[in-house]
């Protein structure tokens, strides 16, 4: 019997034409499309004065671990003008923990880079099957750890550090979260998730409706990036820090930003970590946009609903970092 689905946007169902989509996720199927899912940066920068470093950190076994650092050449142009330490954006990108690189959906924090000035910093994480359990978020968090360290030197505002991520990326920027709360540092200023993939069970009603349907990512091929994740480990034995939302405690975290799409796998863990965190009596702003696949603000930036959503989310971060603004930047 099919499951009855919300219906697309009637502008994002045209776009979505155009797209291949799959139902399923296979290693082979992985080898393949890998090589398309990293994405060239300089196309980005081309019509940006932006500052670009790169440099490596050490993982926890000594792994160096890329990052990308790209400052505004002059910040004093964006709101915050004047010799102000500018707020960071700390991105941590998609592909279902399985594919993707450090300069997947960067065109998102690049906007926030346009409009604050803000200092984005992109982590190149290693992926699934080759790494498996907390590797991952531990590699996003090293990074964090050492921006956080070299705030001064990257002309950081260490009280408007905000990490962000899409998709995978979402989930683990909410797992580097739970981390840097519970090692209480670095202090951040709050998340940015967008369409996070939270979490491991794939039992909700939107992972049903999305399994057995092609689809820019779907319950099938959630359970294959899960399973790559976590390598045979026992559901009893999965930190909350790889899939958040086993956290028992949502209590003390950042003001956080949750969106989704109604038409999406990922939309009732979403909107259940949102209500978590109300229920835990922090802050979270909760979007669900009508219509919206997985992904659609990334794929089909064109689109009303995507434009929306993107402005939605940078006047939100607008209000946060005014309100987050340190003392001693001012």
């Amino acid at each position: 019997m099919t499951t009855a689905r919300p219906e697309l946007d009637s502008e994002l169902r045209e776009l979505l034409a155009g797209i291949p989509l799959m139902s399923e996720l296979t290693e082979d199927l992985l080898k393949e499309v890998r090589p398309y899912s990293s994405t060239p940066v300089e196309p980005l920068l081309v019509h940006r004065n932006v500052d670009r470093r790169e440099t490596t950190v050490p993982a926890e076994d000594g792994t160096p671990i890329p990052l990308t650092i790209l400052s505004p050449v002059r910040p004093e142009n964006s709101q915050y003008d004047g010799p102000t330490a500018a707020p960071c954006v700390y991105w941590v990108h998609g592909g279902g923990m399985v594919m993707g690189d450090r300069f997947s959906q960067l065109d998102i924090p690049l906007e926030w880079l346009d409009e604050f000035g803000a200092v984005v910093v992109s982590v190149d994480y290693r992926l699934a099957p080759e790494a498996t359990g907390t590797t991952l978020v531990d590699d996003c968090y090293q990074g964090l750890l050492w921006v956080a360290e070299h705030a001064a030197e990257l002309g950081v505002d260490p009280a408007r550090i905000v990490v962000a991520g899409a998709s995978a990326g979402g989930g683990l920027a909410a797992g580097v979260t739970l981390l840097a709360r519970d090692l209480g540092t670095p202090a951040l200023a709050g998340q940015v998730l967008i369409g996070p993939m939270l979490d491991h069970r794939n039992r909700t009603t939107s992972s049903h409706q999305y399994t057995g349907v092609p689809g820019v990512w779907t319950g099938e091929m959630n359970a294959f990036g899960w399973r790559c994740v976590l390598a045979g480990l026992p559901d009893g034995e999965v930190p909350a820090y790889v899939s958040p939302a086993l956290a028992d405690d949502l209590s003390g975290l950042p003001a956080t930003y949750v969106d989704t799409g109604s038409a999406e796998v990922f939309r009732d863990e979403d909107t259940d970590y949102a209500a978590r965190i109300w229920a835990a009596g922090g802050q979270a702003e909760l979007h669900v946009w009508a219509g919206g696949f997985h992904g659609f603000d990334a794929l089909c930036p064109q689109a009303e609903i995507s434009a929306t959503a993107r402005r939605t989310r940078t006047e939100w971060l607008a209000r946060l970092l005014r309100t987050r603004r340190s003392p001693l930047s001012s």
